[in-house]
């Protein structure tokens, strides 16, 4: 099947990363650059369990921090977990879309719809010049980033506008172009960053991931040479052969 097949055959909540519960390490990491303090005002934009909200308020201690989230079994979760660790925040089910986020400082978004992307950056447009807005893997539509650590990146209000996705790209990497060796080591923070240390895949979504960085730049024109690594070659023959996964029909 067709690398796009295999995806729609899981479950849209875990393509999508709504059940993507980013473990504590990730937080932290985030949170460390980010360079959280006392007097942020944080948003998690979908909260999941409330995870985030707890170590920003009772590691960071930051002024305010509210968490989002339209799943009200989440919301109970994340409730839960405040209520035991004797924390105040704020937590609000709705469509992140609904809610007012003016007074933020600080957000942590990570969504791949189009449509709630689209209406989010209206919103981020809006606030106050600083506020810091970090995302996973990829940065907000059309803006280069301010910092970025992969998978996490740090973009800055007022944006900066990209002038073409290929110079997005290529901010986001740091390279001047994308070989085997950068795709590879980038799809391995990733993994690394979403995984918990029981998860045995890893290897099989680094794989994934490093095939998509390395296609995506050789369609954009960024990749490093017009010839197809043989590394690249064989773990697409691999992922056709093993796991019945095709990635060749998107090579243009």
């Amino acid at each position: 099947m067709k690398i796009e097949e295999y995806l729609k055959s899981l479950p849209e909540s875990i393509v999508s990363g709504e059940e993507v519960q980013l473990p504590e390490k990730s937080f932290r990491d985030i949170f460390n650059f980010l360079k959280l303090e006392k007097n942020d005002i944080f948003y998690h934009l979908g909260c999941g369990d409330g995870t985030g909200i707890s170590i920003a308020l009772k590691e960071y201690q930051v002024k305010k921090a509210v968490g989002v989230d339209n799943n009200p079994e989440k919301i109970k979760l994340a409730k839960n977990i405040l209520d035991k660790n004797k924390i105040q925040g704020k937590l609000i089910c709705d469509d992140i879309q609904n809610v007012d986020i003016s007074d933020a400082t600080a957000i942590l978004f990570w969504f791949t719809n189009e449509d709630i992307i689209n209406n989010m950056m209206n919103k981020f447009k809006d606030l106050k010049a600083g506020t810091r807005i970090i995302t996973i893997w990829g940065p907000l539509s059309d803006c280069l980033p301010e910092k970025v650590k992969f998978p996490y990146i740090i973009n800055l209000v007022p944006f900066k506008k990209a002038n073409s996705l290929q110079e997005q790209v290529l901010a986001v990497f740091g390279v001047k172009c994308v070989d085997f060796v950068t795709a590879w080591e980038f799809a391995e923070r990733y993994t690394k960053a979403i995984s918990t240390p029981e998860v045995e895949n890893d290897r099989f979504l680094t794989i994934i991931q490093t095939l998509v960085i390395w296609i995506n730049a050789k369609n954009l024109g960024v990749s490093c040479g017009e010839k197809i690594p043989e590394s690249i070659k064989t773990y697409i023959d691999i992922m056709k052969t093993h796991f019945n996964i095709d990635f060749e029909h998107l090579l243009k």
